[in-house]
């Protein structure tokens, strides 16, 4: 499949407090070609992001010649949220947050280009007050319904992301995250994969992508530890990636960091040669 290319992004929180058009400008001089944003880098309640400021983002990222994938760490600020909950009026607060971040994430879309919503915030939506794995999860599947009409009017695609039970008891593999798809039934919810979530799975994670490539719309990548993507780094990215060629797919690879010491500079440019050196490998 010659004609495939992947399309690459980077998660912008590693760029912590640079500026986000210099940081636009990183990206775009070290070969990714997208940007996906946590919310909370924008602003503590980025729902609250005036239009000027949204068109502002939207502008900057399309001028500095990249592309808006979409958000993730939806629901780590403002605090107060958590979407689990036994206490019904919070969960309405904050499905409610979840709803006009979709406008958010609409605002800055470029024509058909991004769109797609991450769901991971291990924390707000943990089990709490008494409730069981299942019992919270059935709260989940409730709040994305209620949303998945203004997600489909705003041609937004929720991703429900399976967290290791290190981080989180709820949703913790990937057949829980397609379970719940399943039961929205929406076409605008669906999941993805990340590496470093997949951390207990038990089957190969190239066969666990096929397994539910008709719900993947998002790919994450970064070590198992949760560092870059690097050639010491020990995680084979060939497997999936493989699939994702194969299957010619029309997301986006985006790699998401957790630790920032090594510095935003080196990581993208040293990754992106190493993903580059990957593809060059698949058959």
């Amino acid at each position: 499949m010659p004609d495939y290319t992947f399309k690459l992004a980077v998660c912008n929180e590693l760029y912590e407090k640079t500026d986000f058009a210099a940081s636009c400008r990183s990206l775009k001089k070290a070969g990714w070609q997208g940007i996906e944003i946590a919310p909370f880098t924008l602003q503590t309640d980025a729902t609250t992001l005036p239009a000027g400021r949204r068109r502002e983002v939207r502008d900057t990222i399309q001028s500095e010649g990249l592309e808006f994938v979409g958000l993730h760490w939806l629901t780590v600020g403002p605090a107060g949220l958590h979407v689990t909950t036994p206490d019904e009026a919070i969960r309405e607060h904050s499905w409610d947050f979840v709803r006009r971040l979709a406008d958010l994430c609409a605002d800055l879309r470029q024509g058909d280009s991004g769109g797609i919503m991450v769901f991971g915030s291990p924390k707000q939506r943990e089990t709490t007050g008494g409730l069981s794995s299942e019992q919270a999860k059935a709260n989940f599947v409730e709040g994305v319904h209620s949303i998945a009409k203004h997600l489909e009017d705003r041609g937004v695609t929720l991703l429900v992301e399976a967290l290791p039970s290190t981080q989180c008891d709820v949703i913790t593999s990937l057949d829980d995250a397609v379970e719940v798809v399943r039961q929205v039934n929406s076409p605008a919810v669906r999941s993805m994969f990340d590496s470093h979530n997949a951390i207990e799975e038990t089957t190969p994670h190239g066969e666990l992508v096929q397994k539910h490539w008709d719900v993947i719309r998002h790919i994450h990548i970064n070590e198992l530890d949760g560092s870059y993507a690097r050639p010491s780094g020990g995680y084979d990215f060939k497997p999936v990636l493989q699939v994702a060629k194969d299957r010619e797919f029309p997301g986006w690879v985006s790699m998401e960091v957790f630790d920032f010491t090594p510095g935003a500079e080196k990581m993208v440019n040293e990754s992106i040669a190493y993903l580059r050196d990957e593809i060059a490998q698949l058959t």
